[in-house]
């Protein structure tokens, strides 16, 4: 990942224009984003790369987090909040789930709650790596709460007889990339990897070997040149930023809301600590051109509905 270079001020008011707060699903109104913590960050620069255009507000919920080891009831009541939020603060006019656990415990509600607002989840990519797949032996790897959820278990029954799937969940690793971004230090994250890698059976091309290898949190693509290291070059690694960011720009199409002026601005704003999440932007996103790229902190976030 490139790092970022210009300076990013820390500032607790909303940074995007008034005008695109108003109620109502214009082109000039900002995407929404959000996460339980910096992980979605993955996502929001295949989107970025997808609509250069288009205004982002990504909001990093690690002040409530972590999402991944917690019940779906109380992730279904965050991400309810988080989407109230960001509808009545932003006036956003379309919402990426960049978070695996919320996607899988709350995007039937939240589609059933607002119905007018298109909205993107993500999900572990099982059905682009069954068809990439050549020894039909495909790891996954993710937090307790997706690879445990009922909508996980549904996706993998509807793909069953397609590949053979080794479920790995990795408690604690997502928290682990998270402290690393302050400390520049790895070396948890990677005793990690390190360990539920090797629980997961022999990697590589031969028969019985997983030559495959998901990526079920969106936090793990930070550490993807580690992983591939580990399981080798010739595994495929499949993540869902990319997919997600093309299914974005069909959904704006359709709606006809995609922005037809830019450059777009990007405000990133966390319910917990901006020096991490401004961290984590200089080193792991690409925007080293942009010109509206601020961090503040989101004050005005309730705790509940």
């Amino acid at each position: 990942m490139r790092s970022n270079s210009p300076s990013c001020p820390v500032r607790a008011e909303a940074l995007l224009p008034s005008t695109l707060t108003r109620a109502g699903l214009q082109p000039t109104a900002p995407v929404g984003v959000f996460d339980s913590g910096i992980g979605g960050l993955s996502v929001l620069q295949a989107l970025r790369a997808e609509l250069p255009r288009e205004h982002f507000v990504y909001l990093d919920d690690s002040g409530f987090a972590p999402y991944g080891e917690r019940g779906d009831a109380y992730v279904t009541e965050r991400s309810r909040t988080v989407t109230q939020h960001l509808r009545s603060r932003y006036g956003i006019k379309a919402l990426v789930i960049a978070c695996n656990t919320a996607t899988m415990a709350a995007v039937a509600q939240l589609r059933a709650e607002h119905p007018d607002l298109p909205i993107i989840g993500v999900e572990p990519g099982l059905k682009p790596a069954a068809a990439a797949s050549q020894t039909k032996r495909v790891g996954v790897i993710g937090t307790r709460g997706t690879v445990t959820s009922a909508k996980f278990d549904a996706l993998l029954r509807s793909l069953r007889g397609q590949s053979e799937y080794l479920v790995q969940p990795c408690d604690g690793l997502a928290d682990a990339i998270h402290r690393s971004v302050t400390s520049a230090d790895l070396s948890e994250a990677m005793a990690l990897c390190k360990k539920y890698i090797g629980a997961m059976g022999r990697f590589g091309t031969q028969v019985g070997e997983i030559d495959t290898l998901v990526l079920g949190c969106t936090h793990y693509v930070f550490v993807q040149d580690q992983l591939a290291a580990l399981v080798g070059p010739q595994v495929q690694i499949v993540s869902t930023g990319e997919p997600v960011a093309r299914h974005a720009r069909r959904l704006l199409e359709a709606a006809q809301t995609l922005a037809t002026a830019g450059p777009g601005r990007i405000q990133l704003t966390t319910t917990g600590n901006t020096a991490t999440l401004q961290a984590a932007a200089r080193r792991w996103l690409g925007f080293a051109s942009e010109p509206a790229f601020e961090v503040g902190a989101e004050q005005a976030l309730p705790t509940k509905l």
